[in-house]
């Protein structure tokens, strides 16, 4: 777990009034994983390593190249096996899945910390449309109790064991049966909680069964929540503004004056970052680097849109003038960057991007945006990229600008 100041007691070490731009940036990079040398031991133990730094990865149900949250890790540790990455967050019992930044995959040492956004749910805040009745909330909770883990299919009904019933017959999926619904609630609550996914459907149990006990019998404060989820967010951030803080684990919700009562009981140190407009903050385990910037190996990777590097638009625009564009949900004629634009990261900062997608074993770059001298790293971003996915060719379609076309399919053809 991240210690926090108002945890250990100590008092933090003296900051400078104010830091370069550049060295926040290297620092946001240091924290994030992506600059200095990777976690060791096993692939298992690298991933997780890599999610208790980051305290949150978040989850999505769109596969490009993969799934967004084995992009984040591959962002970090390269060809980590995507076995290894599954069992990190899945098979190990140290992870679980809660509303966070969105649905996230969170270490299992952080479930006291959302017990404010548990309280919220049990006061009344409702998942999914109108409260249910007491009997469907009890049908559920039996049901998870009786033949647990679970996960749910398109039937109203169990239609096998393990099976809760999900979107109601032939209906969409988002068309939830009121079992689907209930057992949400309850995951919100926390009286049940996901412990893995099968097929992307979430697989629940009885919290009582899957968080260990110890974590489960704390009850934590708001004001002890605030301070642990603004000082995990801090960390993980490297700086921050109030916005970038409060974002990470999506705490506006839970009132106007909570991240600042966070980050006041976490003992995070404020500062100014040279050009950013807001104050920032901090956290006390990264003080001994602000007059030294940490340096080190940095990554050349595709970043995916869900990233927590880029995950806030503001907050990437800010550090590296680069505002990664999320078009998902753009009609295809009105799309500028592509469907699932993955910004380049390169030397430390996002150079370009590149909308990819996979034919068979053939990584296709169907929008790529490039400058001349980030046309190697791109290359050699789509080509690691390409053999982690099991692909063996990289295509490269519409480059920006089209006079760069030529230098990059050559570059991608000797990398490759």
């Amino acid at each position: 777990m991240f210690l926090t100041v108002w945890q250990t007691g100590a008092a933090p070490m003296p900051a400078p009034e104010s830091i370069p731009a550049d060295a926040a940036r290297r620092l946001v990079l240091h924290a994030q994983g992506l600059l200095g040398a990777p976690p060791r031991g096993r692939p298992a133990q690298r991933v997780d390593a890599m999610l208790r730094r980051l305290g949150a990865v978040q989850l999505d149900t769109i596969s490009v190249l993969a799934r967004s949250h084995e992009l984040v890790a591959f962002a970090r540790l390269g060809a980590v096996g995507r076995g290894a990455v599954e069992t990190a967050y899945w098979g190990s019992g140290r992870a679980f899945e809660y509303w966070a930044h969105a649905a996230c995959v969170l270490p299992v040492e952080s479930w006291p910390w959302f017990a404010v956004k548990r309280r919220r749910y049990r006061g009344g805040v409702q998942v999914h449309g109108e409260p249910l009745g007491d009997g469907v909330r009890r049908e559920a909770l039996a049901r998870v109790r009786d033949l647990g883990p679970v996960s749910f299919g398109r039937a109203e009904t169990a239609v096998a064991a393990g099976d809760l019933g999900g979107a109601r017959q032939g209906g969409p999926w988002w068309d939830w049966s009121p079992i689907k619904v209930a057992v949400e609630q309850l995951l919100a609550e926390g009286e049940v909680v996901c412990v893995t996914r099968q097929g992307w459907r979430r697989v629940y149990d009885l919290a009582e069964r899957a968080i260990p006990a110890e974590l489960l019998v704390q009850d934590w404060s708001d004001e002890e929540c605030a301070a642990a989820l603004c000082g995990a967010a801090c960390r993980a951030l490297g700086v921050a503004s109030l916005a970038d803080i409060a974002d990470y684990f999506r705490i506006g919700r839970l009132g106007a004056g909570f991240a600042r009562m966070g980050v006041a009981a976490a003992g995070l140190v404020p500062l100014r970052v040279e050009g950013w407009k807001q104050p920032a903050w901090v956290h006390p385990d990264w003080l001994a680097l602000l007059d030294t910037p940490p340096r080190g190996r940095h990554r050349t990777t595709l970043v995916s849109p869900f990233d927590s590097l880029v995950w806030f638009r503001p907050r990437a625009e800010r550090i590296f003038g680069f505002k990664p564009r999320l078009e998902l949900y753009v009609p295809k004629a009105k799309r500028l960057h592509g469907y699932f634009s993955m910004p380049l990261l390169s030397g430390g900062r996002l150079r370009g991007h590149a909308d990819p997608a996979r034919e068979g074993r053939t990584l296709v770059a169907r929008n790529v945006a490039v400058a001349a001298r980030d046309v190697e790293p791109m290359a050699a971003a789509l080509a690691e990229a390409a053999a982690w996915t099991g692909c063996d060719a990289v295509a490269v379609e519409a480059v920006d600008p089209p006079a760069l076309r030529g230098a990059l399919d050559a570059a991608v053809r000797h990398i490759s």
